[in-house]
């Protein structure tokens, strides 16, 4: 008998779970789930065999699952969970990375992402994918738009220290910024270098 076999939400979470533990690819996501206890196959809801034993899913089912897959809707759902895990008024950060391995093999260019991530927690509330590291700027909007802000302090280093960004946080997010200030900008560090604090004012 033919048809589904594996429900879609045990896939995820197996497919969830192996990229955690450092799984790369379908294959290597395969190959991870079939090293699991029996144990574990159920706690991940496996199918179960007429003769009662976990069966886990085979690579090319975790592989068709992934070309269908839609990633913003799941990056969206578990967004909306990550933010139940967490302390609402956790501080956040901006960062820039380049994905390891995601280079193409005709040498072009790597994946680049800015995340928001939680300065206690470390979990990563939401990451969106850049053109460029030039265009990390233009990503901050549709970055932080989902996230609850208000009252929040929000870091990132001296690439974001812009104007725009800084109103939008306070003005659209309600949330508080703390910039870094580097040589590039030399008006505005005079004018801080100026002000003579000893701390930061409340």
């Amino acid at each position: 008998r033919r048809g589904l076999r594996h429900s879609q939400r045990s896939l995820i979470a197996i497919i969830l779970c192996a990229v955690i533990s450092g799984a790369q690819g379908p294959t290597a996501i395969g190959e991870w789930v079939k090293r699991l206890p029996p144990t574990m196959l159920r706690r991940l809801r496996c199918r179960r065999t007429a003769d009662g034993r976990y069966e886990p899913p085979s690579e090319p089912t975790i592989r068709r699952l992934l070309q269908t897959l839609d990633i913003a809707a799941l990056e969206e759902n578990l967004g909306d969970w990550l933010h139940t895990r967490g302390a609402e008024d956790e501080p956040v950060a901006l960062d820039g990375k380049t994905l390891r391995g995601s280079q193409d093999g005709d040498g072009g260019r790597a994946r680049q992402l800015v995340a928001a991530l939680g300065h206690t927690s470390g979990m990563v509330l939401n990451q969106v994918e850049i053109a460029s590291k030039a265009s990390e700027q233009q990503a901050v909007k549709p970055l932080l738009d989902p996230l609850p802000l208000a009252g929040r302090v929000v870091t990132a280093d001296a690439l974001h220290t812009q104007r725009e960004t800084a109103q939008y946080l306070v003005e659209e997010k309600g949330a508080h910024y703390l910039f870094t200030v580097k040589d590039n900008q030399p008006t505005l560090k005079a004018d801080i270098e100026g002000l003579h604090l000893e701390a930061f004012p409340p």
